[in-house]
Formats: structure tokens, sequence, C-alpha cells
């Protein structure tokens, strides 16, 4: 897609700080400068969401994903990682190319990723009716 930021970063048109690729997958130092180590983990085809993601493009961007992770942890001196994806503007999505951030974890780093929720609104029966899968 031509006005998709991942996408040009994918072709090289806007240069990116490469931690990982592959001919499915790209994963890149996200510049935001939130946090250190803070990568973004992008399929190479234009998928907008994981609504649109066909289960072998998901599996070769988990793939890298849990490369890149190992690699943070086996030699990278991190204790762990959050994985945290948005899909839909509704979730945050500000980038319509499906994409995970990688955020490296070292124990003590005074990093809150767990989003702070205010509390269900419904009985969690009539959630899981509505939700879960038949």
């Amino acid at each position: 897609m031509k006005d998709c930021i991942f996408c040009k970063i994918i072709c090289g048109e806007v240069p990116s700080m490469k931690v990982y690729e592959d001919e499915h997958t790209l994963v890149f130092m996200d510049i935001a400068g939130d946090v250190d180590g803070h990568m973004l983990a992008v399929p190479k085809k234009h998928i907008r969401s994981i609504f649109d993601c066909d289960a072998e493009t998901l599996h070769h961007l988990m793939d890298a994903v849990k490369r890149v992770s190992d690699h943070c942890t086996e030699k990278g001196g991190c204790d762990g990682v959050n994985l945290l994806n948005a899909s839909g503007e509704s979730a945050g999505q500000s980038v319509p190319h499906f994409h995970i951030h990688i955020i490296p974890r070292k124990k003590g780093d005074g990093i809150d990723a767990w989003p702070h929720f205010a509390g269900a609104a419904h009985d969690i029966a009539e959630t899981y009716e509505q939700i879960r899968v038949k």
C-alpha cells in the first residue's frame, strides 16, 4: 500500500533499524523513544489487522516474534518481553498495517505495560455467552 509507513519501511523507501528480517517478516526498532529496545514486528505483505491476516502469514509473524523475543532473553540481557497488539481503531490501532510491539523487559525496570481498566460493565457469564466460540 503506497501510503502505509510500514510498507515504505519494508521496501526501503523509509530507513529503519532492522533487528530481524526474513522473506515474510521484518522486525525493526520503534522510533518513539518510549522504552529501550521497543521493536515492531510486521508482515511484509500489507495486512490491515489481525482480522485480515491469513493463518500462514500469522504463523510466519509469530515465528519471527518468538525468535526475536528468545534472542532478547538469551543474548540481549532481558528477563522477559511484553507483546502488544491493537487491531482496529476502537482498540487504539494507529497504523493500519498489522504489527506486534515487542517490549524487552528487565526486572525492576519500572515499566507498566498493562492497561488500567475501570472494571467490567456486565456479568461475566453474560459476556461469556456472547463471545465464546461455538
